[in-house]
């Protein structure tokens, strides 16, 4: 199974990124409730607090005008005063605390008009004191009970505030609690993340430095062997120069032995002939017999080089523009004669295309006759056939002259282009050379696939000028 270590490394530390992302927003979120949370226990604390602070008021100013009924004293009085002004300033700051729950503030403003009356009662009593010179009577009595009621009813609802803000305390330090929990998990799911993080980190780094390891020793081993492999082709590559050279030579020595066995019969004709003309007893009829054999040796030899040249140069082309069935009909028709006389078969396959080509229409028939000829002569038996096809490929056209001869082996299709060389006994090893320097003068290519017992093929590809749409005929 194949890993993309870079893909999965990007994919871990993205899902990472996002699961600290991710909590970071949580804590943030379970932060900002948690201070929110403390603020409102802080809150509902200081209430109780305050309303705490407003009983104990309560109960000195109750304590000193107690004090004051008993003995009389006025110092008392003051001390009831300061706590009643005690009272009225803690009632305030305890409006303003409850100001954002209407129910705790309809109970505080309800114990507010309990307290209002009841100092308004004692300032009653206090009047009627003054009148009566600080004696209690009946009036008083029953003013006194009426304040004590009001004291009960002032507890009353200041325990009623209290169990609320007790009740509330309870349920605010229990979210506190339970924010307090996630923020705790959140910063230990963090240290977990942070910690696979770590260790993710540490197994990729350890991945990619195995795999960038042995990515380095395949490349050093990769370029060991194209060294050697460079060295192995420099090394084939001489030796091929030496086996071209070599071919080079043997072919050119092949080439010279031809050439001078064909040259040295017309040349022993020429010297044997000036040797009889030496003779100063020649009658007039000798010497011109002497005379003629040199000159028809001469122009042998002259002969033999033309052909030499003629296989081997190129030459100037006279260009036109024919189809490439037309061009072969015409080669074939050239070649009627010996296929009836070799009772040979021709099969024509040609392209259903119109292929043009740009070709010296006489130069171009020479090849292809050499090579329908030489195909017709390796064809032995009644059951002789030849096959010429054309296609279109791209923008070349494929010329196909399949046998079913005798083939040949790989000696003689290594062999088959060069000048002089011949299987033949009546042949001059030109014909194939010939055909093949026409060929590459149109710039084409030939090519030849021969198998012993089976038979041979020449591909031959030309230039395409164009192409037309139809049946070629």
């Amino acid at each position: 199974m194949k890993f993309d270590f870079p893909k999965k490394i990007r994919s871990g530390y993205l899902a990472a990124f996002i699961l600290l992302l991710l909590c970071y927003f949580l804590s943030l979120s379970s932060f900002i409730q948690l201070r929110t949370q403390n603020k409102w226990v802080g809150h509902t604390r200081e209430v109780i607090n305050k309303l705490a602070i407003l009983n104990s008021d309560l109960k000195d100013a109750e304590i000193s005008w107690n004090e004051f009924l008993l003995k009389k004293q006025k110092n008392y009085l003051q001390d009831y005063k300061e706590s009643r002004e005690l009272v009225d300033s803690v009632f305030r700051v305890l409006s303003k605390s409850v100001s954002d729950n209407p129910e705790e503030e309809s109970r505080l403003e309800s114990m507010h008009d309990i307290i209002v009356r009841r100092y308004k009662i004692l300032d009653e009593e206090l009047g009627i004191l003054n009148r009566n010179n600080f004696q209690i009577n009946d009036s008083i009595r029953a003013s006194e009970l009426r304040n004590n009621k009001l004291i009960d009813s002032i507890g009353q609802v200041s325990d009623s505030i209290t169990v609320t803000e007790n009740r509330l305390l309870n349920l605010r330090t229990q979210r506190v609690i339970y924010y307090s929990k996630i923020v705790f998990w959140i910063i230990i799911g963090a240290g977990l993340v942070s910690g696979l993080l770590i260790i993710y980190s540490l197994v990729t780094f350890n991945i990619e430095s195995q795999a960038k390891k042995k990515a380095t020793i395949q490349a050093e081993s990769y370029h060991d062997q194209l060294e050697k492999r460079v060295r192995e082709l420099a090394s084939a590559n001489r030796e091929l120069l030496e086996l071209r050279s070599l071919e080079r030579f043997t072919s050119m020595g092949r080439v010279a032995r031809v050439i001078a066995h064909e040259i040295r019969n017309p040349l022993t004709n020429i010297d044997l002939s000036a040797s009889h003309l030496e003779n100063d007893n020649l009658d007039g009829e000798d010497k011109k017999l002497f005379l003629d054999i040199i000159a028809r040796n001469s122009r042998r030899i002259n002969e033999l080089i033309n052909e030499l040249l003629s296989a081997t140069k190129f030459t100037d082309l006279q260009y036109e523009e024919i189809r490439a069935d037309v061009l072969l009909d015409e080669s074939l028709n050239e070649a009627f004669d010996r296929a009836q006389l070799n009772r040979v078969h021709i099969e024509k396959n040609y392209s259903k295309e119109r292929i043009w080509l740009n070709v010296d229409r006489s130069r171009m028939k020479i090849a292809l006759l050499n090579i329908i000829v030489n195909a017709m002569e390796a064809i032995t038996g009644e059951n002789g056939h030849l096959t010429v096809e054309t296609s279109g490929s791209g923008e070349f056209c494929i010329i196909i002259i399949r046998d079913n001869g005798k083939g040949m082996d790989e000696e003689t299709v290594a062999k088959v282009f060069d000048p002089y060389y011949t299987s033949k006994t009546n042949g001059n090893g030109l014909g194939m050379t010939n055909s093949q320097n026409i060929i590459l003068n149109h710039k084409g290519k030939i090519d030849v696939s021969s198998e012993e017992g089976k038979g041979t093929a020449f591909i031959i590809t030309l230039n395409i000028l164009r192409k037309e749409t139809g049946q070629s005929v």
